[in-house]
């Protein structure tokens, strides 16, 4: 239990009525229309994309995960946070064709591209992943932290982690609700330096009382090295290469959740710059939240604190380790990634049934309309992450790994048809779905295999299927749906030149070149040069 002193109570007590006042701000620019309501009028800046992006991004997941990662994996998950260059993949590449576009949702991209059935088979899966995983995750995760760390067990009789869990669900649910993208944009201007400050105050703490970097690296010895053997069971080199890049590819250049933000920019220039300013901010993940729990294992090996287990790593830091006033500081922090992450999820999912399924079944709905049931559509899906969190905490022992499994078996099929897509004008309509099918189901099914897989012949194909190492088979996975994508669009007939026009990079027009090439200039190449120079260079050091 954290023990809270005036101090941090009026740090708490500030920090929500600054929230409080962008909220109110936001309400009191009237929402017109759709455009304002998703997109925040398309009219925002680099700062509150960049700012976005990342607090969209790190959720009570990463806190708790990412550190319980660390102390037990060290740096192995290091590699999904060193993916600064596939989000300035997103701004340098992708962001052109999906904002000059002007869609709203990644499945309608895939319409324009392909065809009205992938455009509706991806919302399914989007809104089934949004609902059964990212919802459920983060409001059980940040349900699961705050019981802990307040050290609350009941109130009135009833168990504090429903309390906790319902009460960022409702106050994060009502603001976005109320406020649209507009309020998500910049309340997470303000959220994103208050969790980056927290953090780094328990890196700086726990460092020091370690004994430094180097006798951190001693304690943790090999479990400080970014590759593993191909022969390690759970992060071997190549599989973890290869995953990460394919998981990260369809999080950061195709799901609605992360795009959304590029898609509200004012201007190619102002995505673009967003995500370079995302990219600099996604350099410190793997220093505020997964070095934390590597400073948890060594302190615990030294006697200076006790940890029970890997995930209480980042609850048990913040009681230890901070003096009065900045625990404050990074319980603000740790509700900022909640409600950021929560509220991201309830407007993507919003969006996408508004506007996938909703206006394309009623083209006639007015604007207020649409408005109203993108409102009744978040409500909708907070009611349901809620009602699937008893199924989740059946599996709480596992929830940061079952997320990545999950995630793993729907990123490739997704993946290989946007990748193919945008490049090769050759790729047909029919190709696209049956990908995206493929793919789905050859990753649901290994999914249901490992539920059952204490009822398969361990002698058999399917058990040796599920006995796989997960990121190999994401990896053969995507090379396998790659193979399906090209081969069927051999055999059917590709989409006509008017159809893709602008949405593959040999149908872009001068017009959308000019537009591109205007808004660059040399600060976006060397910042990109930057990130990546960095991220090298943690490569090489951590080797």
């Amino acid at each position: 239990m954290i023990q809270f002193s005036p101090l941090d109570w009026y740090v708490l007590t500030g920090f929500f009525i600054l929230l409080l006042g962008i909220v109110i701000w936001s309400l009191r620019q009237k929402e017109e229309n759709t455009t304002d309501y998703f997109l925040a009028g398309r009219n925002a800046g680099w700062l509150v994309i960049g700012s976005s992006i990342f607090a969209s991004n790190i959720g009570s997941e990463h806190l708790v995960g990412l550190s319980g990662a660390g102390m037990q994996s060290g740096m192995a998950m290091a590699h999904w946070e060193l993916q600064s260059w596939i989000i300035i993949l997103l701004g340098w590449i992708f962001a052109p064709f999906y904002w000059s576009s002007k869609i709203y949702t990644m499945p309608e991209f895939l319409e324009r591209r392909y065809s009205t059935r992938s455009r509706t088979f991806l919302s399914i899966i989007s809104l089934i992943s949004y609902v059964l995983t990212k919802v459920s995750v983060t409001v059980y995760a940040g349900g699961v932290v705050l019981k802990t760390v307040l050290g609350i067990d009941s109130v009135f009789g009833i168990d504090f982690f429903w309390i906790a869990a319902l009460g960022l669900v409702l106050v994060t649910g009502i603001y976005t609700v109320l406020g649209g993208m507009k309020a998500i944009l910049w309340t997470s201007v303000i959220q994103t330096p208050v969790l980056i400050l927290g953090s780094l105050v328990i890196l700086y703490v726990g460092l020091d009382m370690v004994g430094g970097l180097a006798e951190l690296e001693r304690i943790n010895g090999d479990q400080m090295h970014l590759i593993r053997p191909a022969n390690d069971p759970n992060f071997p080199w190549p599989g973890v290469i290869f995953g990460s890049i394919i998981i990260g590819f369809w999080y950061w250049c195709t799901d609605q959740y992360i795009v959304q933000r590029v898609l509200s920019a004012k201007g190619i220039q102002a995505a673009r710059r967003g995500t370079l300013f995302a990219g600099y901010l996604k350099l410190l993940p793997v220093f505020i939240f997964l070095f934390p729990g590597m400073i948890a294992f060594a302190l615990n090996a030294q006697g200076k604190i006790q940890v029970d287990s890997a995930d209480q790593a980042f609850a048990v830091l913040v009681t230890e380790l901070l003096p009065s006033g900045i625990k404050g500081i990074v319980i603000a922090g740790l509700l900022a990634a909640l409600m950021s992450s929560l509220a991201s999820l309830f407007n993507s999912s919003a969006t996408l049934f508004t506007i996938d399924f909703y206006k394309k079944y009623k083209p006639a709905a007015s604007e207020a309309k649409l408005l109203q049931v993108g409102r009744i559509a978040t409500i909708v899906v907070v009611v349901l992450g809620i009602v699937w969190i008893p199924v989740m905490q059946m599996v709480s022992g596992v929830l940061y790994e079952y997320l990545q499994l999950v995630q793993a078996l729907i990123a490739p099929g997704i993946a290989a048809v946007f990748l193919l897509g945008v490049f090769s004008k050759r790729i047909t309509p029919a190709a696209g779905f049956v990908g995206l099918v493929a793919g789905f189901v050859l990753g649901m099914a290994r999914l249901i295999l490992t539920i059952f897989k204490d009822q398969l012949s361990p002698d058999g194909v399917l058990y040796s299927l599920v006995a796989m190492n997960w990121l190999y088979y994401c990896s053969a996975l995507f090379i396998v749906i790659v193979a399906i994508v090209i081969l069927t669009s051999m055999f059917t007939p590709r989409a006509s030149d008017e159809q893709l026009a602008g949405l593959t990079y040999s149908s872009i027009s001068a017009a959308q070149r000019a537009e591109i090439r205007a808004g660059i200039d040399k600060w976006d190449i060397i910042h990109t040069l930057i990130i990546l120079g960095i991220t090298a260079a943690i490569y090489i050091r951590f080797w």
